[in-house]
């Protein structure tokens, strides 16, 4: 067993449990979905189950490797909390005009001012049933969605308080028009040995007993959005008592969805990236040394501001991490920095996602790319 694995055994170890015991009812039922009380042979296959949903869930979803990464390290051993703009900021973003005029008051190379109003993301996503989660390339979108449901997994010990089980699904995946939510639902329960698992998503879902993750809504083909839209709208609708967290890339959200709260995510702040850093070098050679104030204190100086800026910006933070990591520095070359981190926007970030590009796409290079990138920002 390899040190990740064991560190999301004990991560998950009497953690998915008790997130399930919360769905039996004071009868001894399950959902009530087989109408007596359980034996205790169906018991132990939920009990079974259960643990190795919880298990299922952390090899898929509670590691991160990105960006060349020698190895995975478990997501939360990185994870920094994040934080929400609020309604007033996210309309700066709708149209070029004010995107224009939020670039000029941020006064760096950004969009978001320095002054405005943020919220906790961790409260917002208890207080929020329908909740879309909006964000730029890189800002941590997934991640956030992942840590949710790793949260709700530890029940009442989690800091998501709803009593769900969290369902994770990527809507990259829906490559077809023949998309059936509930199906894919049933099918992450009875992989893992569920009994009569149609009867008990069925039941869940009536009940409100699942927190929905739907990732990535910009990453659908073109050609299956309107389609993919619809029948989230529809299965929202219908199973209205449960919980729904959507994520979706800022410039391509088109208000589609009238029962969710809007967020966006906000850049980092100083103290979110200092705790980054502080979480990334936690090796104890690296504690040893001081890697992790090093780190910090160089991304201070006047000649590091280029790399300052990226940092803001989770994605390129790991970047930055990894780089200092191998080199003990920081690239001073402005360009030469900025050209690695747009290669990163532009190509590693979504070749690693396994993002399909439309056929309308197909054609344009990376190097094409930063051209048309380049004559946008000369005129």
């Amino acid at each position: 067993m390899t040190g990740l694995e064991a560190f999301g055994l004990a991560c998950v170890s009497g953690i998915a449990l008790p997130i399930f015991q919360s769905v039996f009812d004071t009868g001894g039922k399950f959902l009530g979905f087989i109408g007596k009380k359980l034996d205790e042979n169906t018991k132990e296959l939920i009990y079974t189950a259960s643990k190795e949903y919880g298990k299922r869930y952390f090899k898929r979803h509670g590691i991160l490797k990105a960006l060349g990464m020698r190895e995975a390290v478990p997501l939360e051993s990185v994870y920094t909390a994040v934080q929400f703009l609020d309604e007033q900021e996210i309309r700066s973003f709708e149209s070029v005009q004010n995107l224009e005029e939020a670039y000029r008051q941020a006064n760096k190379r950004g969009f978001q001012q320095q002054d405005c109003q943020k919220q906790e993301g961790l409260k917002i996503a208890n207080e929020k049933q329908y909740l879309m989660v909006l964000g730029q390339p890189g800002a941590g979108k997934s991640t956030f969605l992942r840590k949710m449901g790793l949260e709700a997994l530890k029940g009442k010990k989690g800091g998501y308080q709803p009593n769900c089980i969290p369902v994770f699904i990527e809507l990259k995946s829906f490559t077809s028009s023949q998309i059936d939510i509930e199906k894919l639902i049933v099918e992450e329960f009875s992989i893992c040995g569920f009994p009569s698992p149609e009867q008990f998503i069925a039941k869940a879902l009536e009940q409100g007993k699942l927190l929905i993750l739907l990732d990535g809504l910009d990453e659908v083909p073109t050609v299956n959005t309107n389609e993919v839209i619809s029948k989230i709208q529809n299965f929202v609708d219908r199973y209205d008592k449960n919980r729904f967290i959507v994520s979706c890339r800022t410039a391509a959200y088109r208000n589609n969805f009238q029962r969710f709260i809007d967020v966006k995510l906000a850049d980092f702040d100083n103290t979110q990236i200092e705790q980054f850093i502080g979480n990334w070098f936690q090796s104890e050679v690296d504690k040893q040394a001081g890697t992790a104030q090093k780190c910090w204190e160089l991304l201070q100086k006047p000649e590091y501001a280029a790399a300052k800026e990226l940092a803001h910006t989770p994605l390129l933070l790991t970047f930055l991490c990894l780089n200092y990591d191998r080199s003990q520095n920081f690239p001073n070359n402005r360009s030469v920095l900025y050209k690695k981190a747009l290669r990163i926007l532009l190509e590693e970030w979504a070749a690693e996602k396994r993002i399909l590009r439309d056929e309308i796409y197909q054609g344009l290079s990376t190097e094409l790319e930063e051209s048309l990138l380049s004559e946008i920002a000369y005129t």
